[in-house]
C-alpha cells in the first residue's frame, strides 16, 4: 500500500511537472518495485528519451531487462551507462557479471578491475572478481577479494515488493561460484529474504527473524568450510531447512559416484581424487576424464584419450588435487551425445532440458540446438512426456537417486544407454534454472521452466513455518498461483 500511495503522489505531481526527470525516474523505480515490469520498462525508456545519459535509468533498465530474459539488451544498457558515465563503478560490475555468466572471463575481469580503479572498496566488484579468480583456479587471490567483498558480517535484506504479510526466508550462501543459483526464483512479492554468509557471519549476532531457511551453499567439493559452518548455524533455528547443509555435504562428485553406483538402473562412473604429484589410480583405463574439483559449466574438464596425452592434459588444469572420472559413452545410434537434465523439487521429478551435441562435453548453451529443428523437436517430446521418452527403468532410477541424495532442491544430469539405464554425469544442488531467451524457437521450453519455478515457490510455501501472531498457531499460506499438483498427475511423474 505504501508504494501505491507513493506512486499516486508522484503521478499527481507529474500532472503539474510533466517534464520532471527526477519524478519520472522515481515513478519508474516505484513501478519496478511493485513488479509492474513492462510499465517500469516503458517508464525507464521515457526517462532516457528525455535524458539519454541518466545513469540510474540505464543501470536499472539493464537490470530489469536481465531479469526478464533480455540479456543482450541488458548488455547494451550497461554498455551505454559506461559510455555516458565512465566514472561510475556499478555499470562496470553489472556488465562484468554478464560477461562472467557467459564465460567471457577476460572481458569480465576488465570491467571488475575498472570498477576497482574507480573505487577500490567497491564491494560488488571485489565479489565479482573473487568469483572470476576462483574460476581461474587462483584460490588464494579469490579468497582475498571475497573477504573484501563481504567485509560486513551482518545479513543483507533483499527488497520486498509485496503488499501482503511476507514469508521471511533466510538464504545461506557462500558468496562463491558453488552456490545454488536460486535467488531469481525467490518471488520478492511473497518472500522477504535475508542473505547470510556462514563463513563471515558474526557468531554472536542473532539470526534475523525467519520462517524458513534455504541453504543455497550447493557444492560440497568447493564449499566444505561454508557448509560445516552452516551445519553449526542451523543449531540456532527451529525453522524448516531446505537442503540441509549436512545432506549437501554428502553430495561431492566422488562421494556421489560411490553411493549412487549401487542404485538399480544407474551406471555411475568410477571416480577418484588424486594429487598432481601422485600417479593416476590403477583402476582407470583410457579414455578417461580429468577435471579440477569445484568447477562447473565444463571449465577445467578434459577428455584424455590416450596415455601419452595424460601429462599435457594435467598441465592445462589448475590446483594440486584433481579428479579422474571413468568415461561413459553417451552417444546414441546417430553418434550424437545427449544430456538430459531433470530437476528434483520437493519429492517430484521435472524435466528441464535435453541437450544434443556432436561433442562429448555437452552444455545447453553450446549444444547444437538453436540451429537444429530436429533436435528441438526431440527435446520438446522429452519435456512433454518424460516417462515415455526415458522409459520405466530410468524413471525408477531417477526416483531412487532422489531418495539417496535426500535434498529438497537438486538436479540430475545424465545420459541413457541402449539398455535404458541412467548414465550418471552429475547430481547435486547447483543446477541452474533459467528462462529461455526471448526467441520464438524456444517457446516450447517455457512451460517446462515455468513448472519448475512454480514448484519451487510452492515447496517453499508448503515448508514455511507460518504462525498466526494472535494465536501462535500455524496458519495456511496464501497461494499466489495455480497449484501444480493436478498438472503433475497428468504428466505421470510419481512422488517419491
Amino acid at each position: 500500500m505504501e508504494r501505491k500511495e507513493a506512486l499516486r503522489e508522484v503521478e499527481a505531481r507529474l500532472t503539474l511537472e510533466s517534464g520532471s526527470i527526477p519524478l519520472l525516474f522515481e515513478r519508474a523505480c516505484l513501478l519496478s518495485e511493485m513488479g509492474r515490469n513492462e510499465d517500469a520498462k516503458q517508464a525507464y525508456l521515457d526517462v532516457l528519451t528525455r535524458c539519454p545519459s541518466h545513469v540510474g535509468a540505464l543501470n536499472n533498465l539493464g537490470t530489469l531487462l536481465y531479469f526478464t530474459g533480455y540479456r543482450t539488451a541488458a548488455r547494451s544498457a550497461y554498455t551505454e551507462a559506461i559510455r555516458q558515465h565512465p566514472g561510475q563503478p556499478m555499470a562496470h560490475v553489472n556488465l562484468g557479471n554478464l560477461f562472467l555468466e557467459a564465460g567471457e572471463l577476460a572481458a569480465a575481469r576488465e570491467h571488475y578491475e575498472s570498477a576497482l580503479a574507480i573505487d577500490n572498496k567497491f564491494a560488488e566488484a571485489h565479489q565479482g572478481l573473487g568469483n572470476l579468480l576462483a574460476e581461474l583456479g587462483q584460490e588464494e587471490a579469490a579468497a582475498e577479494h571475497q573477504r573484501l567483498g563481504h567485509w560486513d558480517r551482518r545479513p543483507t535484506e533483499l527488497p520486498y515488493r509485496g503488499e501482503a504479510e511476507p514469508v521471511s526466508l533466510l538464504l545461506l550462501t557462500s558468496g562463491r561460484r558453488g552456490d545454488v543459483p536460486i535467488r531469481h526464483l525467490l518471488d520478492d512479492k511473497i518472500f522477504r529474504t535475508f542473505v547470510v554468509l556462514p563463513n563471515v557471519y558474526d557468531p554472536d549476532a542473532p539470526l534475523p527473524e525467519h520462517q524458513l531457511v534455504f541453504n543455497a551453499i550447493g557444492d560440497a567439493d568447493l564449499c566444505r568450510q561454508a557448509l560445516d559452518r552452516a551445519v553449526t548455524l542451523m543449531d540456532r533455528t527451529f525453522a524448516p531447512v531446505i537442503n540441509a547443509p549436512a545432506a549437501v555435504l554428502g553430495t561431492g562428485r566422488a562421494a556421489n559416484a560411490r553411493r549412487l553406483a549401487n542404485v538399480p538402473g544407474v551406471v555411475a562412473p568410477r571416480m577418484a581424487n588424486f594429487s598432481r604429484q601422485s600417479q593416476l589410480p590403477k583402476q582407470f583405463e583410457f579414455p578417461l576424464l580429468l577435471r579440477a574439483p569445484g568447477f562447473h559449466n565444463g571449465r577445467h574438464f578434459v577428455l584424455v584419450e590416450k596415455p601419452d596425452q595424460f601429462e599435457s592434459a594435467l598441465a592445462t588444469l589448475p590446483g594440486d588435487e584433481l579428479t579422474a572420472i571413468q568415461y561413459l559413452d553417451a552417444r546414441g545410434a546417430d553418434k550424437h551425445y545427449r544430456k538430459y537434465r531433470v530437476m528434483m523439487i520437493g519429492g517430484w521429478l521435472y524435466p528441464l532440458h535435453l541437450a544434443i551435441s556432436s561433442h562429448w562435453k555437452i552444455h545447453y548453451v553450446t549444444a547444437e540446438m538453436a540451429e537444429n529443428a530436429a533436435h528441438r523437436a526431440e527435446e520438446a517430446k522429452f519435456l512433454e512426456d518424460m516417462p515415455a521418452v526415458l522409459g520405466p527403468r530410468a524413471m525408477a532410477a531417477l526416483a531412487d537417486i532422489q531418495n539417496v541424495l535426500g535434498l529438497d532442491y537438486a538436479g540430475i544430469d545424465f545420459g541413457l544407454n541402449a539398455q535404458g539405464e541412467v548414465l550418471l554425469f552429475e547430481a547435486n544442488a547447483t543446477m541452474t534454472v533459467l528462462p529461455p531467451e526471448r526467441d520464438r524457437r524456444w517457446d516450447y521450453r517455457r512451460a517446462a521452466v515455468q513448472r519448475v519455478e512454480n514448484a519451487v515457490r510452492q515447496m517453499l510455501l508448503d515448508k514455511a513455518t507460518l504462525l498466526d501472531k494472535a494465536t501462535n498457531k500455524r496458519r495456511e499460506p496464501t497461494i499466489y498461483w495455480q497449484p501444480v499438483q493436478e498438472e503433475l498427475e497428468t504428466r505421470k511423474c510419481s512422488p517419491v
